[in-house]
């Protein structure tokens, strides 16, 4: 994985090189996102390594010069490069169920096979759910490392606030005392700051994104809300952002649509198909139909008060779509619909996860109610094995002809 990760490095950064007249806003994305992975499974002992929780406070670990990243973006990346499956499969044969989530499944083998970097230390959190809680403490005892497990509130209220932010302090103890260094409080500030900055861009990305037509197209955004995370609380999650931003405003000043002849507008639920499956490309070049918006790329949280940042933290990680009751989601997402002015969504539907394919109805029925139909797919967004193209494509076509025969509601 350090070579696959070093080899894309150098030829996106090669490919940015050569067009610097550019934006290039996907690659440097997607450079930035490399790098992250080559830090993590190098050997060097430059920097500590953290594996993580979905919900974990990333920019306070980036302020403290922890390396860090969720368990599920490594999953993510063995599925892209045709991996996954070998070892969901060691996995699977190691007594793991074959209903659980294959993201998880993922990592679980490649622990076994010794292709996981090796932490220093380990972060979990019990949101958004019990299967990345379980794996995370696997991981803990398999490589015997130190564990400190957030536990997210199910409510979010001025108590769960408190609580929270209470065990971001003791998070804090924690990692200090694993790399031997108190928290430098001017770091602290800075990436806070830098996150604000950040958030301030990405509302001006999201924004862009909903013009008529979008400058977006299905691959620019893909998974950018939820990966993009990664990075806050660096001057990195600033410049990918910019590059964003500028690119867009570039695209609509030069009259230059993200799908040229953009038909069908789609809200994307949850996270995409991660396996080698070109659905963005058959929506686009087949049906005209554009991903204007996936559900993480979304900026559901406030400003970080720079004088008491633990407190917006528990209060913007409390707000996240993955951490709110199932009635919040939805209005989340009924609102992105009417923003995004929507034609219909597509929901993955990912198999084994509870936490998003247990909502599926919930979901559908909460989109009815503002006349955007839901398309759910019986897939795994992570295990190939028993992925039925044909079927899928069958469905596809029929809910894509549906909607290019049902006028927009939110389009006068």
């Amino acid at each position: 994985m350090l070579e696959y990760f070093n080899n894309v490095v150098t030829g996106i950064q090669k490919r940015i090189n050569s067009e610097p007249h550019k934006t290039n806003a996907r690659k440097k994305y997607a450079l930035e996102i490399s790098k992250l992975g080559s830090r993590l499974y190098s050997d060097s002992g430059e920097k500590k390594i953290a594996w993580c929780g979905f919900l974990a406070p990333f920019d306070i670990l980036n302020a403290m010069g922890v390396t860090s990243c969720f368990v599920e973006f490594i999953g993510a990346m063995l599925a892209s490069t045709g991996m996954a499956d070998t070892y969901i499969n060691d996995a699977e044969q190691d007594g793991y169920a074959i209903d659980s989530c294959a993201y998880h499944r993922s990592v679980v083998g490649a622990i076994k096979k010794n292709v996981m970097p090796v932490p220093d230390f380990i972060i979990g959190t019990s949101c958004p759910c019990v299967a990345g809680l379980g794996v995370i403490e696997n991981m803990a005892r398999i490589y015997k490392k130190d564990l400190f497990v957030l536990n997210v509130p199910q409510e979010n209220t001025v108590e769960s606030v408190k609580y929270l932010s209470l065990q971001y302090r003791k998070m804090v103890e924690f990692v200090s005392a694993q790399i031997g260094n108190p928290l430098d409080e001017d770091k602290l500030r800075e990436a806070m700051d830098l996150t604000n900055k950040a958030r301030a861009l990405l509302i001006e990305v999201y924004d862009l994104a909903k013009k008529l037509p979008s400058p977006a197209n299905s691959i620019i955004l893909k998974d950018y809300g939820i990966v993009l995370n990664l990075l806050m609380g660096t001057q990195n999650a600033v410049d990918v952002a910019k590059a964003c931003r500028d690119e867009f405003i570039n695209k609509i000043e030069e009259g230059m649509p993200g799908l040229p002849e953009e038909k069908i507008r789609l809200l994307w639920v949850q996270s995409r198909i991660q396996f080698r499956f070109p659905i963005e490309k058959i929506l686009a070049e087949k049906f005209s139909a554009n991903i204007v918006i996936d559900e993480l790329n979304n900026i559901f949280w406030d400003p970080i008060d720079l004088d008491d940042p633990y407190t917006s933290i528990a209060r913007n990680t409390l707000a996240n779509p993955f951490a709110v009751n199932i009635p919040k989601r939805v209005s989340l997402l009924q609102d992105l619909a009417k923003e995004y002015k929507i034609d219909g969504a597509i929901n993955p539907c990912n198999w084994g996860c509870r936490q998003g394919a247990g909502a599926r109805g919930l979901i559908s029925n909460g989109l009815k109610k503002v006349n955007v139909p839901v398309l759910n797919l019986e897939v795994d967004c992570v295990d190939s094995r028993n992925f039925a193209e044909g079927q899928i494509m069958t469905r596809l076509e029929a809910f894509m002809e549906m909607l290019d025969n049902k006028p927009n509601p939110f389009i006068s």
